[in-house]
C-alpha cells in the first residue's frame, strides 16, 4: 500500500526539491550528504541506476552487450535496478501497461513469420531483448524519479560528467590519430566494437568516435537525450540547463571541427531549427521577427555546412551515390522493404523477430532492379544481402527494422503504446498545462527524425520521452 501511495505522488520538482537545488546552485556549494544518507539508509540498489546513467555514452565498446550495430551497457544495468525493485516494477507495468504488453504483441506477430521462414534464435533474442531493454530504461526512470523520488540533481551531475568524459575520449582519439601515436590508436581500435580509428577501417577510418557505436550516433545522444534534459531543467534549475547547453554546443562544434562524421552536421542544423521554435514565443510580434531571423540564420548555417563538408557537397552534386555511406543507408533499408513486397502478407505482421535477414534476401533482387532503373548501382543491394547473415544484418533505420520484423501492425502498436503511455499524466500540474505543449510536440518531431538513422530499440531517447514529456511546463 505504501508503494501504491508513492506511485500516486506527482513529480513536481519545482517545489521542495528544485527550490533546494536552486539555492545550492546559486551558491555553487552543493552538499552530497542528503544523497549519501539516502544511498545508505533507503535505497542501496540505486547504485545500479547511477552506473547505468554514467555509462549511457558508452555504447560502442567490446565491454557491452553484443547487437548488430551497437554494444550498450546501460540497459542491462537498468534491468538489474528494476529487478532489485520488483515490487515497484509491478506498479510501473500497470501504469504503462500498453508499453509492457508490446513485447507480447511482437512475439504474437512473429509467429507467422517464424512458421514460414524459420527462426534465428540468436537474432530473435537480440531483437526481443532490445524491446525489454527499452522497458528496463523506462521502468528504471519511473521507479527512481517517480515512485522513490530520488533527488535528480546528483544523477544530472553524473550524466553531465559522463558525457564530458566521452567528449574528452574523442579529443584524445583525434590527437592520437593525427599525431600518429600508435599505442593509443591500437588501444582504441581494440576497445571499440566497430572501430573508426585506424586508416584501414572498412567503415571509414581516421575519425574519432568517442565511446559511441559509430560517429553518426553523436546526434542521437546530444539531441535525443541531452537537449530534452536541458528543456526539462529550464523550469527547475537554470544552472543545470546552462551546463547542459554548454555541453551540447561544445560537443557538437568539437565533433564537427574534428570531422567525426557528416550526420552531426545535419543533426545539428535540424536540432537548431527545433530549438529556435521551442525558445521563441511566436504570438509575440518582436519574438516572432527574431525567431524568423534565427531560422533564416540556421538555414544559412546549414547551407554553409553542406558547402564546407566534402561528403555533403558530393551528395548535393552527385546525388545519393555521391557518398558511399549515404548510399548504403538507402539499399540497407530498400532490401528488407522490397522483401515485404515479395510476400505481401508480411507487410502486416512482418517476417518475425530476428528475421530481418529473410526480408533482405527476399527483396535484394527487386531492390537491385529499382536502383538500376534509377541509374544507380543496383549490385550494391544484392552484394549487401549476400554478405550478411541473421546475426550481422542491420538497416540503420528504426522504422525499417520494426516493419521488417513486426509489420505495419507492429509499428502502429508501437506508436499507439508510446503516445498512450506518454499522455498518461500522473500529476495534476501537467494536466492543467496540457500534455501537448509546443516543446513536447517539437521533442516528438525531433525523436521521429533521429530514429530515421538509428535502429536500436533500447536506446534511451524514446523511454525518456515517454516518461518525461508530461513533465514539461512550456
Amino acid at each position: 500500500m505504501a508503494a501504491k501511495a508513492k506511485a500516486g505522488v506527482a513529480i513536481d520538482d519545482a517545489a521542495a526539491q528544485a527550490q533546494a537545488s536552486g539555492r545550492q546552485s546559486a551558491g555553487h556549494a552543493v552538499s552530497y550528504r542528503p544523497m549519501l544518507r539516502f544511498l545508505t539508509t533507503q535505497d542501496r540498489n540505486v547504485i545500479w541506476l547511477l552506473l547505468g546513467i554514467a555509462l549511457l555514452p558508452v555504447d560502442g565498446t567490446t565491454l557491452g552487450l553484443y547487437a548488430p550495430f551497437w554494444s550498450p551497457i546501460s540497459p542491462a544495468l537498468f534491468a538489474v535496478y528494476c529487478l532489485c525493485n520488483w515490487r515497484q516494477l509491478h506498479i510501473v507495468a500497470v501504469k504503462y501497461l500498453p508499453m509492457f504488453l508490446l513485447p507480447v504483441a511482437c512475439i504474437i506477430l512473429s509467429i507467422p513469420g517464424w512458421l514460414r521462414f524459420g527462426i534465428h534464435f540468436n537474432a530473435a533474442f537480440m531483437s526481443l531483448t532490445g524491446l525489454f531493454g527499452m522497458l528496463a530504461t523506462l521502468g528504471a526512470l519511473v521507479i527512481a524519479f517517480h515512485i522513490k523520488r530520488i533527488p535528480w540533481n546528483m544523477p544530472i551531475r553524473l550524466l553531465i560528467v559522463a558525457y564530458w568524459c566521452s567528449f574528452a575520449v574523442g579529443v584524445v582519439q583525434w590527437f592520437s590519430i593525427h599525431l600518429r601515436f600508435e599505442p593509443l590508436v591500437n588501444y582504441f581500435s581494440h576497445l571499440m566494437y566497430r572501430q573508426y580509428i585506424t586508416d584501414s577501417s572498412v567503415w571509414g577510418g581516421g575519425r574519432p568516435q568517442f565511446l559511441f557505436a559509430e560517429p553518426s550516433y553523436i546526434g542521437m545522444h546530444l539531441f535525443g537525450i541531452l537537449l530534452p534534459l536541458m528543456w526539462l531543467m529550464r523550469g527547475r534549475d537554470s544552472i543545470y540547463a546552462k551546463r547542459l547547453r554548454d555541453l551540447i554546443v561544445v560537443y557538437a562544434i568539437g565533433a564537427m571541427l574534428m570531422q567525426a562524421g557528416t550526420r552531426i552536421v545535419i543533426d545539428s542544423v535540424v536540432a537548431l531549427l527545433v530549438a529556435i521554435i521551442v525558445h521563441n514565443t511566436w504570438h509575440d510580434r518582436k519574438q516572432r521577427l527574431r525567431g524568423m531571423a534565427q531560422l533564416a540564420g540556421a538555414c544559412l548555417l546549414g547551407l554553409l555546412g553542406v558547402l564546407a563538408d566534402s561528403r555533403l557537397s558530393s551528395i548535393a552534386e552527385n546525388g545519393a551515390q555521391g557518398d558511399g555511406s549515404f548510399f548504403a543507408r538507402i539499399y540497407q533499408s530498400l532490401d528488407p522493404l522490397c522483401g515485404l513486397l515479395a510476400h505481401p502478407w508480411t507487410m502486416f505482421t512482418g517476417y518475425g523477430a530476428g528475421n530481418i535477414i529473410n526480408a533482405v534476401w527476399a527483396g535484394a533482387s527487386k531492390a537491385e532492379q529499382l536502383l538500376n532503373g534509377l541509374g544507380m548501382n543496383g549490385g550494391a543491394a544484392t552484394g549487401f544481402a549476400a554478405g550478411m547473415n541473421a546475426d550481422t544484418v542491420w538497416t540503420m533505420c528504426a522504422y525499417t527494422s520494426v516493419v521488417a520484423e513486426y509489420g505495419l501492425i507492429g509499428l502502429v502498436l508501437l506508436v499507439i503504446a508510446s503516445i498512450v503511455s506518454m499522455t498518461h499524466v500522473f500529476d495534476t500540474a501537467a494536466a492543467e498545462h496540457g500534455v501537448w505543449s509546443k516543446t513536447v510536440i517539437c521533442w516528438l518531431v525531433l525523436i521521429v527524425y533521429l530514429y530515421i538513422q538509428c535502429e536500436n530499440y533500447a536506446f534511451a531517447a524514446l523511454p525518456l520521452f515517454i516518461f518525461a514529456a508530461s513533465k514539461l511546463r512550456e
